[in-house]
């Protein structure tokens, strides 16, 4: 059976969110519920920069209820609820106070199939279980109770491990967004199966900067 690496470090994710996100493809996110331990490797991610240069971040115009836990310390779980539909997590990343993030979007569930097909019974096959940000919380049991957890302590029951990296990464437009569409920060597996269809951004005159279903 395929196990887990280490968790990872907090140094680890001290870097720009550019590139810490790539980094971040493998590893294994682990979640340990009463029905089981489900865990997913991720083959898809988003960069969030909180340094004033992203205005489709959260953080963009500053900490707000919403948005304070992406300034905290790197490694801390941030969970949102987007257009009112599904949860997204986020892993936080770079210096405490910067409030940037990378967005977790897809992954294969590597353990766990059963309490993940549970969750997710509209799932026809094993690779959509986990393919997009909000079949992947679903999938891990990941919810509000979730926010500001802890990732990188083995007594946390939702965790990040290393995993086996990607022979190859590509980069490309962030998906669904509306603001700062053109750069390069969604990060993929290159070929996996998993990973989420590429949908452009709409532009829209009801959301504000900073307020795209994003980080």
């Amino acid at each position: 059976m395929v196990r887990p690496g280490p968790l990872v470090t907090p140094d680890e994710l001290l870097g720009r969110p550019e590139v810490v996100a790539p980094s971040l493809l493998g590893c294994w996110l682990i979640t340990e519920r009463p029905e089981g331990t489900v865990a997913v490797r991720l083959t898809e991610v988003e960069a969030y920069s909180g340094a004033g240069d992203d205005p489709a971040a959260h953080s963009h115009r500053g900490p707000t209820p919403r948005s304070a836990v992406m300034f905290g310390p790197p490694g801390h779980l941030y969970v949102y609820f987007s257009y009112g539909m599904h949860w997204c997590a986020n892993v936080v990343v770079g210096h405490q106070g910067e409030g940037s993030a990378v967005l977790l979007r897809a992954g294969e569930v590597v353990a766990g199939l059963e309490p993940a097909r549970t969750r997710r019974p509209a799932s026809s096959t094993e690779r959509d279980l986990a393919r997009g940000p909000a079949r992947l919380t679903s999938a891990l049991g990941i919810g509000p109770d979730d926010r500001d957890a802890w990732l990188l302590s083995p007594s946390s029951p939702v965790r990040l491990h290393h995993g086996t990296p990607p022979a190859s990464v590509t980069a490309g437009p962030r998906v669904g967004i509306t603001h700062a569409a053109d750069l390069p920060w969604r990060f993929t597996e290159t070929g996996a199966a998993t990973v989420s269809a590429f949908r452009a951004g709409v532009r829209t005159t009801r959301r504000a900067a900073g307020q795209d279903g994003a980080p």
